[in-house]
């Protein structure tokens, strides 16, 4: 099985970004019948290469063209959101979705975005609190108060979605635990699982869903008959996408799939030495999937053209369709 990342960057350089759009829809679409289980969108603003900014208005296209595939949406800035209408936005794709799409939660880590909105960046962990103790009764079709108005939002969503927190550090551990809501790592650090899972008692819920980084484990993937050809035609995608995540996190090595190469030769040395960004022969693509692990493919990887992306993505479901 397999999972499809899809962050949406598309440098000056790469194919118009209307054609990955149309990929990304098209893929989940293909995808869902040959080993896809979920389709991760993230989100960030003001991005020079167009990073994905509205990850539910993809979602919902994905949603409406997909039976069954999962969709998460992994990290949503919380405080850059206006709770009521963020309740509305998720209440409609859960109709759309039929209850397919889970969201996690973050608080955001880059100053050029809460400048983008205007927001205040030192605000954001209370903020992000006081929107979370009103965003689940919303989206449950209740009437809460916020900030001295009474709100309802309709249509209420036909299921409860999941909902988590995204992020590595204590204080998003103990925003998981307040909230009773699961928690997704982004680092290892030690007695982290512990922490979150005395926060959800301390608060009176048992821990929900939790996922920490696997040591070794790749966070991009594709599969290539000929790995060196590939490295040649991918190499500069996977470059930039490594590029920019990094240089959204300059001082913080923590995170497992940041990797501070500089060229397509040291990306290569370093997936080569267990990094975040991987290309497998199909025999290294069966091996991996008959282990147990899910293949997280990111097909449009920093701008990928879809003509080239797809023969990737068709390998990787054969590797899984030869594991069955």
């Amino acid at each position: 099985m397999f999972t499809l990342r899809f962050d949406m960057r598309a440098p000056a350089w790469a194919g118009p970004a209307a054609d990955l759009y149309a990929a990304a829809i098209d893929m989940c679409a293909w995808a869902e019948t040959r080993g896809a289980v979920l389709a991760v969108l993230s989100e960030h603003h003001g991005a020079d290469d167009g990073h994905l900014p509205v990850p539910l208005t993809l979602a919902s296209a994905i949603a409406a063209r997909t039976n069954s595939l999962a969709i998460l949406l992994a990290a949503v800035p919380i405080p850059l959101w206006d709770p009521v209408r963020l309740a509305e936005e998720i209440s409609v794709l859960d109709l759309i979705s039929r209850g397919r799409v889970s969201y996690a939660f973050g608080v955001g880590h880059r100053r050029e975005e809460y400048d983008h909105f205007g927001a205040d960046m030192s605000a954001r962990g209370r903020v992000a609190d006081e929107m979370l103790d009103v965003l689940g009764p919303l989206v449950r079709g209740e009437t809460v108060e916020y900030r001295g108005r009474k709100v309802r939002v309709t249509p209420a969503c036909a299921s409860i979605p999941m909902m988590l927190i995204a992020g590595g550090s204590k204080a998003a551990a103990r925003r998981a635990g307040r909230h009773g809501m699961g928690f997704i790592s982004q680092t290892a650090s030690p007695g982290l699982k512990e922490y979150y899972e005395e926060q959800c008692r301390a608060h009176g819920h048992e821990p929900g869903m939790i996922q920490f980084p696997q040591s070794g484990a790749p966070t991009a993937v594709f599969v290539a008959d000929d790995v060196d050809a590939a490295w040649d035609e991918l190499g500069l995608h996977l470059l930039h996408d490594a590029k920019i995540a990094a240089s959204y996190r300059p001082h913080d090595d923590s995170v497992a799939s940041i990797t501070r190469a500089d060229s397509v030769a040291a990306l290569r040395k370093d997936s080569e030495d267990g990094g975040p960004y991987r290309i497998f022969s199909p025999d290294e693509a069966i091996a991996y999937v008959g282990a147990g692990q899910l293949l997280p493919l990111a097909p449009l990887c920093g701008g990928v053209a879809p003509e080239v992306a797809w023969p990737y993505l068709e390998r990787a479901a054969a590797a899984f369709a030869h594991d069955q």
